[in-house]
């Protein structure tokens, strides 16, 4: 199937993205009326590629459900919308695999909104976002070598959960926002962040080490 083919993809990937650091801690960027409603992740159909670390489809709820209620449970806006995410498979880069490979984690899901009042899904088709590890000294070398499952879940949510607010953006509409209006937000706050700014991030003790 498609999402395993991605996986296999993702597991020899060189890691294409920059940096990131969790955002958390920062505003949320504006999303007009939103407030999240009910947060639903299922996993009842997930795949799992053949090299990866084991993980039950509890743990990938759970993990996701927390993911987005640490990034959406921050909006105060004036009417409730309620987030599905279907879990529709994974790939934990293992540990005892070759460093010549550097095998990547990966976690595919589909997302949907509606408007909680109306009960009206906002989005046509589900959002299948497919999602990579940030890059870290930890990554580099495969993080199956270097993080427990825990936390290369922990980040693969965080990075869901953002990929979700970045789809929402792309359609405010949905949340009475204008499409110039969430560019202009996003210049003001690009012009209000100092380059020096510290952040917390989602690297381990070792990565820190490892600079």
């Amino acid at each position: 199937m498609r999402a395993l083919r991605l996986f296999a993809f993702g597991l020899a990937l060189p890691l294409l993205a920059a940096c990131q650091t969790n955002d958390l801690a920062e505003p949320p960027v504006p999303l007009g009326d939103f407030a999240l409603g009910l947060n639903i992740a299922v996993a009842d159909n997930m795949q799992k590629v053949p090299i990866s670390r084991d993980a039950s489809k509890e743990e990938w709820q759970e993990a996701v459900q927390k993911a987005i209620a640490d990034r959406f449970g921050r909006y105060e806006g004036d009417k409730l919308y309620n987030i599905g995410i279907s879990i529709d498979g994974f790939a934990l880069a293992p540990p005892g695999v070759p460093l010549v490979l550097k095998p990547k984690s990966v976690l595919v899901i589909t997302a949907n909104v509606w408007d909680d009042k109306s009960q009206k899904k906002l989005n046509a088709e589900g959002k299948q976002l497919t999602i990579f590890e940030h890059m870290s000294a930890e990554t580099v070398i495969g993080s199956g070598v270097t993080q427990t499952k825990a936390k290369q879940m922990e980040i693969l949510a965080y990075n869901a959960a953002k990929s979700v607010e970045n789809w929402l953006l792309e359609n405010p509409e949905w949340f009475g926002l204008t499409k110039a209006e969430v560019k202009a937000n996003a210049a003001a706050r690009a012009a209000a962040k100092p380059d020096a700014k510290p952040k917390p991030d989602l690297e381990g003790p070792s990565a820190k080490a490892a600079r």
